[in-house]
C-alpha cells in the first residue's frame, strides 16, 4: 500500500525526503493495532460496541509509537488521520477536508482499494472494478483531488494489484517469476 499511496502522492509532492515520509505513513498506518486482540482484528462476524471500541484507538496508539521518532513526523500525522473521512465522518477527531494531513487523504483511497481487492476473514476480495466503483461512489468520503488520481493511475494501480505476491506464478529454476 505504501507504494501504492506514492503513485498518488507525485501528483502533489515532488520532495523526496516529504515523499518518504508518506511512504513510512502508509506503511506504518496500523501500527496501533499491535494492542487490538486478534480476535478482534480476525473476527469474522460485526465488532460488538467494545471491539469498536478497540478498533477506534488504534490511530492514536499508532501515533503514540511514532512520535518519539523525529524522522516519523509525518508518518505518525497519516497513523492519526489515516481513518478520517473528507466528508467529516470518520475517526479519531472527525478532521474534514484539507484539516486531515494530505498524506492521509491519499492514502484513504489506496486503504479501500487494499481492503476490497484482499482476502478478509469475513468475504473473498473483489475486483479492481468493484473497489473502482466504490471508490467512485463514495466520494464525500474521498478527497476528490485523490480520487481524480487514483482514476488518472488507474492503469498503473490496476497492474500493482495484479501483481500482489499471493497472485504471481512462481518457477523455481526458471525465467518466469510472474512479476515478482
Amino acid at each position: 500500500m505504501a507504494c501504492h499511496t506514492l503513485v498518488l502522492a507525485r501528483y502533489f509532492i515532488t520532495e523526496p525526503a516529504r515523499l518518504r515520509r508518506v511512504y513510512w505513513g502508509a506503511l506504518l498506518h496500523d501500527v496501533g493495532k499491535i494492542g487490538v486482540p486478534d480476535a478482534v482484528l480476525l473476527k469474522h462476524g460485526p465488532l460488538d460496541e467494545n471491539e469498536w471500541a478497540l478498533m477506534r484507538a488504534h490511530p492514536e496508539a499508532g501515533r503514540r509509537i511514532l512520535v518519539p521518532i523525529p524522522a516519523f513526523d509525518e508518518a505518525a500525522q497519516i497513523t492519526l488521520c489515516h481513518e478520517e473521512r473528507y466528508d467529516g465522518g470518520g475517526y479519531p477527531a472527525g478532521l474534514r477536508g484539507s484539516d486531515i494531513p494530505l498524506g492521509a487523504r491519499l492514502f484513504a483511497v489506496i486503504d479501500t482499494l487494499d481492503a476490497m481487492t484482499n482476502d478478509r476473514p469475513y468475504r473473498k476480495a473483489l475486483d479492481f472494478e468493484t473497489a473502482k466503483a466504490e471508490i467512485q461512489r463514495k466520494g464525500s468520503q474521498f478527497d476528490p483531488l485523490a480520487v481524480e488520481v487514483f482514476l488518472k493511475e488507474e492503469a498503473t494501480l490496476r497492474n500493482m494489484v495484479a501483481l500482489k505476491c499471493g497472485n504471481a506464478v512462481l518457477t523455481i529454476g526458471s525465467r518466469e517469476t510472474g512479476g515478482v
